[in-house]
């Protein structure tokens, strides 16, 4: 077999290169056979090609041309040649030309494809990973990995023209703990013993700032071991950024210029120069989340004071008790039946409420539901909730925490039901003003909301121990259409204050020594003030792409339940291997 050695890529030709010699390599997409005309589509990662071998060709050349089956590897040797105008093709790049065919030579052969591979390929996810390497030969997978590339490229050089140096830090580390559980590595040279993979460079990096290195960043490799769940995957890729000497301002500023750059540099939108700002409790309170989606309103209002004064005395019970009453208008779902507002009863019922009630607007007023209870107050009600008629008004009384988040996931809902986010429109919102503390019910202990390392903002400083559940922490998350893309917080540098905290979620200095020691040590040497982010690479392909799933941005994801069908991983060791490891599997 001859290798033909391309002259040129299956999506760059176009009438300017007409009659030119070329080369060019690829797999049969398609393959037409018009009596005495053989047409067929050539392609590869650049796009695709239209060959023809002509009536006049050679007959060898027609039966090569014959033999020819969808992704066979080919390389064609030929004549560029335009085509008439009206047979231009504008539904392809190369759509003005045609390469008349001289020689075909066949690189390798394929069997009967599992699933077409064309622009319209809707095969199961299961059989599309199991045979992942023929997916990603489709044009919408290869221009997932295209952007994901180029988004990459963009970030390396955005930071590398601020000064940044890209460190690598190690994937076998002590395991510590970040909030999951980690992947672990026995030792084989050290019997009982274990390495852990990275849920994060977080320490590294942190010892990093001590080392003098004031602005690292890694595109980095992280591993969870959590329970499988929808779009989690155990190994994802974030942008790891550090800094030292900066405050929460800076890590925002720089930030807001890597999505301008990315952005700018891979698509025509034009992000605002400053991206909007919630605290964590207006997020929760307007929206039922510190994950909003802001390309729709759909805002959460409060009725807590109409319903101490209301005659319903599930309202009234929780209002009285320190709880709260919210609630939605569902603008323009006056005619919702009841089947359709059980939907949203259930969706609430998930995030602990007890139920969903309601009232419609119409002409005459209130009606329906609840509506009963507050015929006195129907004036108040449409001025509090600026209803109108044709509107379907959405409440549940309960703990503050809980009337928001329900409500929260029955404005998400409401939202994909009625198809109310803008396709193609990009709403970014920091949410900054954390708790730096949440109480862990089930232990009756304080936990940190982010993780150990989190600077206290500066007024909590003094009276910290006394009112955890009240400190606000320096932390803040990029929010990207109702996708936290990036978390980040101004670190402790101050071995006092961090034993502070190491106290107060119940970590001893024997333990915070023993899994922590050698950061605590590193800080006895001058730390400097740092901080850092980490944008989810993952997640900002996947939006940037309009997928729903980073798994279509991922070259080689596990499913949803962690598994990988293409390898059949995890896999079982043989007792050699367990042997040589030290470790023995049970029931």
């Amino acid at each position: 077999m001859k290798l033909l050695k391309r002259t040129h890529t299956c999506g760059e030709l176009t009438a300017s290169d007409n009659e030119k010699r070329v080369i060019l390599n690829g797999w049969v997409h398609k393959n037409r056979d018009h009596g005495g005309i053989h047409f067929i589509n050539l392609r590869d990662r650049y796009g695709i090609v239209q060959v023809v071998i002509d009536e006049d060709a050679p007959m060898q050349l027609k039966q090569t041309a014959s033999e020819l089956k969808f992704e066979y590897c080919i390389s064609v040797s030929g004549i560029v040649r335009k085509r008439p105008p009206e047979m231009i093709n504008k539904e392809m790049a190369t759509g003005e030309v045609e390469i008349s065919a001289k020689e075909i030579t066949i690189f390798s052969t394929s069997e009967t494809l599992p699933f077409m591979i064309n622009e319209k390929a809707e095969a199961r996810e299961d059989l599309r990973l199991k045979y992942r390497f023929l997916d990603l030969r489709t044009e919408k997978m290869q221009e997932n990995i295209k952007l994901r590339h180029k988004i990459t490229f963009a970030v390396r050089e955005y930071l590398n023209n601020l000064d940044f140096f890209e460190i690598e830090t190690p994937t076998f580390i002590k395991t510590t703990p970040e909030g999951a559980r980690d992947f672990i590595v026995p030792s084989r040279l050290y019997p009982g013993k274990a390495f852990a993979l990275p849920q994060s460079p977080q320490i590294y990096k942190q010892l990093l700032m001590v080392s003098g290195f004031d602005k690292y960043f890694q595109i980095a490799r992280c591993y969870r071991d959590e329970d499988a769940r929808g779009d989690r995957q155990p190994e994802f890729t974030q942008i790891d950024i550090e800094m030292s000497f900066v405050d929460k301002e800076d890590i925002l500023k720089l930030t807001e210029g890597m999505m301008h750059h990315i952005f700018s540099t891979n698509t025509e939108i034009k992000l605002p120069k400053e991206f909007k700002r919630l605290t964590y409790h207006d997020s929760m309170n307007f929206y039922g989340t510190d994950k909003p989606d802001l390309r729709f309103d759909l805002a959460i209002g409060d009725f807590t004071d109409i319903a101490k004064e209301s005659e319903f005395s599930v309202f009234r019970s929780a209002a009285e008790s320190n709880g709260a009453v919210k609630f939605i208008n569902a603008k323009g779902c006056g005619n919702f039946s009841r089947k359709q507002i059980t939907e949203l009863e259930d969706v609430a019922k998930i995030y602990k409420a007890k139920g969903l009630a309601w009232m419609k607007v119409t002409e005459a007023g209130l009606d329906g539901g609840i509506s009963k209870f507050f015929k006195d107050k129907e004036k108040n009600i449409i001025d509090r909730t600026k209803s109108e008629n044709g509107d379907l008004l959405l409440f549940v009384a309960d703990t503050w925490r809980i009337s928001c988040t329900s409500l929260g996931a029955v404005r998400n809902k409401l939202a994909a039901d009625l198809d109310l986010a803008e396709k193609g429109k990009f709403e970014f919102v920091w949410i900054v003003d954390f708790p730096l503390f949440e109480w862990n019910e089930d232990e009756k202990k304080w936990d940190p909301a982010h993780h150990m390392f989190t600077m206290p903002q500066q007024q909590y400083l003094e009276t910290m121990e006394k009112d955890p559940g009240d400190v606000k922490g320096d932390l803040y998350d990029l929010v990207l259409n109702g996708y936290e893309i990036a978390s980040g917080s101004i670190r402790v540098h101050d071995p006092i204050i961090q034993k502070r905290i190491f106290s107060i979620v119940g970590f001893s200095e024997e333990e915070a020594m023993n899994k922590f020691g050698f950061l605590l040590d590193a800080f006895k040497y001058g730390p400097p003030p740092h901080g850092g982010i980490a944008p989810g690479l993952d997640r900002l392909v996947m939006i940037m792409r309009g997928e729903n799933s980073i798994r279509e941005v991922i070259a080689f994801p596990k499913n949803t339940a962690g598994l990988s069908p293409l390898d059949s991983s995890p896999s079982e060791l043989s007792q050699q291997q367990m042997d040589e490891l030290h470790i023995k599997f049970t029931e």
